[in-house]
Formats: structure tokens, sequence, C-alpha cells
């Protein structure tokens, strides 16, 4: 099957288009707005109709030339950068170039068959959007915690026996009461900071709460351990399940299937450090809270621990175990909002 490859980039699309023994036949590059998506459009079905696109970063930089090239009816795959990653040594080229990109992706794309379908605008990219924005709100809000108890040991030594944190809003509320009547400007800042820390946290509260709204009654709730914000990290990250061709599949994206590392009369596995580790870590999340509170995840890793495994191991075993689990959910959410659209 004939492909093409686009690396992406702010202001530039590398395309190259390959044959089925992955040479390269054409290579151009188009701007990275409406009009290049249309030109990228038009070049496809001019040298290979029906031809395979194969996109890598389609959700960041190349989200709207993938979008453009889905609505007109094409079968774009996302390309995980760890595969045109090892790709690129064998292309033989000197340097790394857009151009050499772009051939490792097409080449990619040509030979694997089970590549993912692109991602595309839905609900759970707006579940997705919104963890985000919660997450890089607690950033900023442990940026300016972290600050606020840096003056806090300055301006009130030992303020500890009165405030044992700033997380909790009533310890917060202690804090800017000792700030109170301090003169000078580092107190004056550390006031602010005080303001600055409760908006922060409240901006954060908000955002769980609309996600929770969002997360009412998904399947994925009756997981034991499945949070609002773990579903929702999984429910963001994996987008329309229905694109993963099997639980397999989707545990190989989340990084919990292990890979063989046999060799001769040695036949072992070694942990996949690779996927998506965003996915990985909500598995692990739910993993950790079924081991130490929900008994039948706490015998399968009893029973994994009689079987010779670490603890390590034996996590690592049910985090694959709950891969099928969460697959099973999300694929009956996804079915369950198309049945009600």
């Amino acid at each position: 099957m004939r492909a093409i490859g686009v690396d992406t980039h702010k202001a530039t699309l590398a395309c190259c288009l390959v044959d089925e023994l992955g040479q390269p036949l054409d290579e151009r590059t188009f701007a990275n707005d409406p009009a290049g998506h249309r030109a990228l459009l038009g070049w496809s079905d001019e040298l290979a109709a029906g031809v395979r696109i194969g996109i890598e970063g389609s959700a960041s930089f190349g989200g709207a030339a993938a979008r453009t090239l889905a609505a007109a009816g094409r079968d774009v795959r996302e390309v995980p950068p760890q595969l045109s990653h090892r790709e690129r040594l064998r292309t033989r080229r000197a340097g790394k170039t857009d151009a050499g990109d772009a051939l490792a992706i097409a080449r990619v794309t040509a030979r694997e068959a089970d590549l993912p379908p692109v991602r595309l605008v839905d609900a759970s990219r707006e579940i997705q959007l919104l963890v985000e924005a919660r997450e890089d709100v607690v950033a900023e809000a442990t940026r300016v915690r972290n600050r606020l108890h840096a003056d806090l040991l300055s301006l009130r030594p030992g303020y500890g026996a009165s405030a044992a944190n700033l997380v909790a809003a009533r310890h917060r509320q202690t804090a800017g009461r000792l700030l109170r009547g301090l003169a000078g400007v580092q107190a004056e800042l550390a006031r602010g900071r005080v303001v600055q820390l409760n908006r922060l946290m409240a901006e954060a509260t908000a955002f769980e709460r609309r996600l929770a709204r969002l997360l009412d009654g998904h399947p994925l709730r009756r997981l034991k351990g499945a949070g609002v914000l773990a579903a929702a990290k999984l429910i963001g990250e994996a987008g329309d399940v229905r694109r993963f061709r099997s639980a397999d599949a989707f545990a190989m994206l989340a990084g919990v299937a292990p890979i063989p590392a046999s060799s001769g009369q040695t036949q072992r596995m070694r942990l996949n450090r690779g996927g998506n580790r965003q996915l990985n870590r909500a598995l692990y999340v739910i993993a950790l809270v079924q081991a130490w509170h929900h008994p039948p995840a706490r015998a399968f890793i009893a029973r994994k621990r009689s079987e010779g495994k670490t603890w390590r191991e034996a996590l690592r075993s049910l985090k694959r175990h709950l891969a099928r689990i969460v697959f099973g959910l999300l694929l009956e959410g996804a079915n369950r909002a198309s049945a009600a659209a």
C-alpha cells in the first residue's frame, strides 16, 4: 500500500509519498494553514487516490490538517513518535531533516496496518482539555504555595505549629492572619500570594466539579479506585476507544503490555517503558487503590506474590488486568453515548 507521511510543525507540513516497498516517490512541503491543507489534499488525490496518510502530532500542530483530511473522507492515521523515531535510524539519510522525518513516518504508515485513526474533536477531547487546564492551575498553585512557604518561614518562623500546611483552606486562612499587620515588601507580597493561592485552589475545585458533572453516570465510575480525576484522565487520553482494534492494543498504548525479551532458552518479558505515560499513571493510581482497599485485587496481588513475583511485578500484572476492564468500560461508555446522540 502506498502511504504519505506528514511531519507537522507550527508553520509547515513536510510530506513524503512512498510506494509499497517504502521507497520515496515524491516529497512536498505545504503551509500549515487552511490553504496548505487543501493543497495537501489535492496533492494526495492527484498522486495516489485512496492512499493512507500518517500524521505525527495530530493532536497538536497537525490537528487542523488531520481534521481537514478526515472530513474529506481520507484514511488518516496517528503515527506514534516512538515508531517513527526508530524508523528514522533506518532511512540512511545524514542528519535530521523534515523530509527525512516525513519519510520515516510514511514508511511506518505503509508498514503498520493497525495504526489508530487520528483523534478528532469530541466529548473526550473536551474532558482532556479540562483535565489539562486543571493540571496547569494545580502546578501554578504549587509554585505559589512554595513561595508563600518560604515567605512564612522568614516572616513567621515556626508558623507550621499553627498552619500544618497550605493546602487546606483553614490553614491558608491561618497563614493570612499571621501576615496581618506585618510591614515590608516581603509581607506585602506574601499576603498577595495568599489571595492568589486561594483563587487558584478555587479554580481547581471548579474544574473538578465540572469534570464530575461530565462523568456522572459513565460506566468507568463503577470501577473501584477510578475517582473523578483518574477516570477523566483515562477518558481524555484514550479518546474514542473504538479506534483501537482490541483491549491488547489499548494496553500497548497505555504501556502496560509487557514486551518479550527472550533469547535462546531464556524466556522472559521486560517492562514496557513506552506508551502513553498519562494513561499508565491513571492505571497505576487505580491499581494502587485496589491493591490496598479492594479484596479481589488484594487476592490477585497475593496470588502473583505466591508465584514468586515481587510487589512491583504483581502491581504491574494488576495494571495489565485493569487495562482490559477499563477498555470494556470505555467501550460501553462510547457505545452508550453514540446511542444517545
